[in-house]
């Protein structure tokens, strides 16, 4: 499976999109936006949509009030939004009018003080010019990784690491993660003027990268899949050829190949929980929201069809979350299910 070509999120305004089932992805920027420094050209990461003038409006907000204690006037700001080119950036590009109105209503400035950009490409390569950033911000994308790893044998009717899976799988996993970050923080220390990032992943908070707090939303799909393989839905070899491109780090793990990189100093280093229900707690603008499982299989189609489809062909993609909803539905009556995040305030060296 070629990532960078098939990795994106659900695109366009409608039900599954992802624009509009992000809400748990919102929530965690509110729980870490007190650990974003202050900007004058960044660059965020994230997939395109309606949480992603969220994370930028708070960065210029916070250069905004060390102006004004400053006594100084607010300087022109530019802002580079990165992504994979199969996400859809015509969808954020929409919001843009309505990202100035906030803008100029938060912080009274005025559209023409903050540009906008779109930059398509991978960020485990090298995307702008050296020393041209101030600031880097990230959320929910370092947990994907620039290509499947190698070596998954014996990982079989799992679709990513899972208790079932043999140490070999696990090793993979983490090489590759080990990898791809490194690349990535090698990569921005030479786009970076010499200010700060803040990075946002989905991780973990024990050592077992194969621990149900960050694998069991993947291994009840697979539970899914494998009825359908089955009942005859699905072909069995498809089933064993297709795996999660993710890894979801615990803090010590991000924190070593940090140290081991050598570019940044970490600042911060946070770990927070969000439900798997983004409306646990929150007004429901429809009946189907008070369905928790509901909530979390819109979630996860949101993220995962792209890739279902592009592997196994959008025949099964109706039928896969029906049956994936039901299991999260039994699931979620009996145990407590969140995500973990860990969040991470560096500083550039030298």
């Amino acid at each position: 499976m070629e990532v960078v070509q098939v990795l994106c999120m659900k695109g366009g305004n409608g039900d599954s999109s992802y624009a509009n089932n992000s809400l748990v992805q919102k929530k965690v920027q509110i729980c870490t936006t007190t650990t974003s420094p202050p900007a004058y050209a960044s660059q965020t990461w994230g997939v395109p949509g309606p949480n992603t003038f969220f994370a930028v409006l708070e960065i210029v907000n916070a250069v905004a009030k060390l102006c004004k204690k400053m006594g100084r006037p607010l300087p022109e700001l530019q802002v580079f939004l990165n992504d994979l080119p199969g996400n859809d950036f015509n969808t954020i590009f929409k919001s843009v009018s309505k990202f100035q109105k906030d803008l100029q209503k938060r912080t009274g400035t005025s559209a023409e003080s903050c540009f906008v950009t779109g930059v398509p490409g991978s960020f485990y390569g090298r995307l702008f010019p050296s020393k041209s950033l101030h600031f880097v911000h990230s959320s929910y994308s370092l947990q994907w990784l620039s290509q499947v790893p190698q070596g998954l044998e014996g990982n079989e009717r799992n679709i990513y690491m899972a208790s079932s899976s043999p140490p070999s799988v696990l090793k993979a996993y983490f090489e590759q993660f080990q990898s791809d970050f490194s690349m990535f923080l090698w990569c921005r220390s030479e786009e970076l003027v010499g200010g700060s990032m803040v990075l946002t992943f989905l991780g973990r908070r024990n050592d077992d990268p194969s621990s149900k707090e960050c694998c069991y939303i993947w291994e009840l799909l697979a539970v899914a899949l494998n009825d359908m393989v089955s009942e005859g839905l699905i072909d069995e070899e498809k089933m064993d050829s297709f795996n999660i491109p993710q890894y979801t780090p615990s803090p010590a793990e991000g924190k070593c190949v940090v140290e081991k990189e050598g570019s940044f100093t970490i600042n911060r280093l946070e770990v927070s929980k969000v439900n798997w229900n983004a409306y646990h707690g929150e007004f429901c603008p429809s009946d189907d929201h008070k369905d928790g499982a509901y909530n979390v299989a819109m979630l996860m189609r949101a993220v995962a069809e792209p890739l279902l489809v592009s592997h196994f062909g959008d025949g099964i993609i109706e039928e896969v979350f029906s049956r994936y909803q039901k299991i999260v539905a039994d699931r979620m009556s009996r145990e407590k299910t969140e995500f973990v995040n860990v969040t991470v305030s560096f500083t550039k060296r030298g």
